[in-house]
């Protein structure tokens, strides 16, 4: 049996408050890291500077000497061990894209008229088991929208509608009610109306008191506008904005964690006054409002979206084609769900980037002017970092 959710609801926009503590910002160059308690404001002449196109992809500077790496370490748990296999979704996506020319971005462009229609898919993966373990169903709604409208924001692209797909072997209307909530929730921070929906009971198909979610949005930018990556050069800057938490990827190999560690979801996360299942469960930021308007100031040419695969497989996806990024290494706080993880579950740091978003949702590639102007000239913004550079060369390095 399927019941649909009808078009007739327009919801208004809003945007929730930033989940993430005020930190100060750090200021990144090629060969430069300002400490945590030096001022952005007194080095605004020096980042320019310090971003120069001649910047080299092997330059081997650390941002802070006491870098832990823990290449070393052996016998960690990857994201394979997990049952998750990158490697593989990424042969997948280049067969696909023999078949389907066109396709590897965050969201698809279909032209119509002066514009594209923009267009993402995505589900919010065995999060999905941590609301069923803690309860929690009230936010994950938030999450699939947001997986879906921060891939096609990626493209400068304002999200139009919303449309939602509940499975369920036998509908428990109350609790589907909290999880559509939480659709409803994450339209109106999209400032997208939820358009329509599929529910379909499916007896013997999932356990008792489980369900899948999946969704896509759909949203609009016109061609003259639209953020493709095609001018980026070395030396534009890589700005940072905060997550909350883990978003909706990695938990296949989260849930490998909790298992070996041996700690409740109920139990404090160390170094947190929360519990462990609160800091998990913690709802993807929705970046559609932010990008949208820093886009709107011009300087922004390409932004990736930092899901799956984590800085080392998303940040390329929007270079051009011999051109590579550099990080630097505690230019932002990293928050202690990602300290835990990788502590509990003896994770290798290579292991830690390409899996998790690391406290970096959202990664915007602009020029250095715009960089000073989005980190502005005080102490006390936490909605960005400055992050990195672009360099001539190929993928991510950590310095």
């Amino acid at each position: 049996m399927a019941t649909s959710f009808q078009a007739n609801l327009e919801v208004s926009g809003c945007i929730t408050k930033s989940m993430i503590p005020c930190q100060k910002s750090y200021v990144c160059g090629s060969s430069l890291c300002f400490p945590e308690s030096r001022c952005f404001s007194n080095t605004l002449s020096q980042l320019s500077l310090k971003m120069h196109p001649s910047s080299k992809r092997n330059t081997s500077i650390m941002c802070n000497s006491q870098i832990n790496s823990s290449e070393d370490k052996v016998g960690g748990l990857t994201y394979k061990d997990a049952g998750v296999d990158i490697d593989a979704g990424s042969e997948l996506v280049r067969r696909i894209a023999k078949m389907a020319p066109g396709i590897g971005g965050f969201g698809g462009l279909f032209p119509l008229g002066d514009s594209y229609l923009v267009a993402g898919t995505d589900g919010v993966g065995t999060k999905l088991k941590l609301a069923f373990e803690t309860g929690i169903h009230e936010t994950i709604g938030i999450d699939l929208v947001a997986m879906s409208v921060n891939d096609i924001v990626t493209s400068g692209a304002k999200p139009l509608f919303f449309l939602d797909y509940f499975a369920t072997s036998k509908l428990d209307v109350d609790l589907a009610e909290k999880v559509i909530k939480g659709i409803v929730d994450g339209c109106k921070q999209s400032d997208c109306a939820l358009l329509g929906g599929e529910t379909a009971e499916m007896p013997d198909f999932y356990a008792n008191g489980e369900y899948d979610l999946s969704g896509f949005a759909v949203g609009i930018v016109k061609k003259d506008s639209v953020i493709d990556g095609k001018n980026i050069i070395p030396g534009d800057v890589l700005i940072g904005l905060p997550s909350s938490g883990v978003h909706s990827n990695g938990f296949s190999l989260v849930r490998r964690v909790i298992t070996q560690s041996g700690l409740s979801l109920k139990d404090q996360l160390p170094g947190s006054p929360i519990t462990l299942g609160e800091a998990l469960m913690a709802p993807t930021v929705i970046y559609v409002k932010q990008v949208l308007d820093i886009i709107s100031k011009g300087g922004v040419k390409g932004v990736a979206h930092i899901t799956g695969g984590g800085f080392t497989d998303n940040i390329p996806r929007v270079f051009p084609k011999g051109l590579g990024a550099i990080i630097h290494n505690d230019s932002w706080v990293v928050p202690p769900v990602f300290k835990w993880i990788q502590e509990a579950g003896k994770i290798e740091d290579a292991e830690m980037r390409r899996t998790f978003n690391m406290g970096i949702g959202i990664v915007l590639v602009v020029t250095p002017d715009t960089a000073l102007r989005i980190l502005g000239d005080g102490c006390e913004s936490s909605k960005a970092f400055c992050i990195g550079e672009v360099v001539k060369g190929d993928g991510v390095s950590y310095h």
